[in-house]
Parts: C-alpha cells; structure tokens; sequence
C-alpha cells in the first residue's frame, strides 16, 4: 500500500511552476516593502518604469503593457500627475486621447528608484552568476512565448 506522500508526489515540472509563484509573489511584497522606503507604490514605480521605456504612449496602451484595468492606470496617472512626475498631453491625431510623458520632476525619482531596484535584484540574484542569470532569463522567455501560444487570441499584450 503506497503512502500519503507517494500518492500526492509532484512532478518537477509541477513543482517548478510553484516555486515560479512563490518566487513571483516573494518578489512582490519585497519590491512593495523597498518602494515605500521611497514613499511610492510598486504599482506608480511600475508606471515610471514602462513610461521611462515608452513615453508618449496612450492610457490604454500603458494599460495593456503593463496588464492593468484602464480604469486602475487612470487612477495611478492621477496620483503621479499631481505628484508632478507625469503628465498628460493632447494626442495630435486623435483629440479624444492623451499622450503620457515624464516631466523633469520624475528624472531624480526614477535614477532612485532604478538603483533600488538594482539593490533588489541584486539581493534578490545573490549567489548566481552572469550565466545563471542569462539562463534562467532563455527558460522564462521560452516559458513566456510557450504561455503566450496557448492564450487565447487577444488574451494578453503583444
């Protein structure tokens, strides 16, 4: 008669996709908890970040990149436009849509924020090597591009 544990054992893939969601998640509350030392969210850093790599995008398409409600993005713009790290400009095509862009204000927010996020990672990847890294960066991207294949058409960003 097999055991409690050998009846429910788990495969190593199986057990690689909760070690993926554990280490997500771990990343989140530690990313949450260093943000505030900057008294910012992981969710406003996250919109400095992907409008630092894409200024002069949409709201909808911020929204899309970084797998938000439009709803939750407006919300965070609004925090930050006030803050004056961002603001909204008229798009010269379409009058009923903003372009978002980063002001001056949010250059020193963003050298900090990039340094603390390099500290984390840095905590985050100690006792792995460049080539670790580099490893571990081709299986998640084949994950990544395995998962987006299976969606469904429109289910996620390009």
């Amino acid at each position: 008669m097999l055991s409690l544990a050998q009846k429910w054992t788990v495969s190593p893939a199986r057990e690689l996709g909760f070690a993926l969601h554990d280490v997500a998640r771990l990343l989140r509350t530690y990313s949450d908890q260093r943000a505030r030392e900057l008294g910012t969210t992981r969710a406003q850093w996250a919109v400095l970040s992907r409008l630092q790599r894409c200024e002069g995008a949409k709201q909808n398409e911020l929204a899309e990149a970084l797998d938000l409600a439009p709803i939750t993005v407006g919300r965070l713009l609004d925090k930050l436009t006030v803050a004056g790290l961002v603001e909204r400009r008229d798009d010269a095509t379409d009058r009923r849509a903003n372009r978002l862009y980063l002001t001056e204000k949010a250059a020193p927010a963003l050298k900090e924020l990039g340094a603390l996020a390099e500290d984390l990672m840095g905590r985050a990847l100690a006792g792995l090597d460049a080539d670790d890294i580099r490893a571990m960066q081709d299986s998640l991207a084949t994950i990544k591009a395995n998962l987006k294949t299976e969606l469904s058409p429109g289910a996620y960003p390009k």
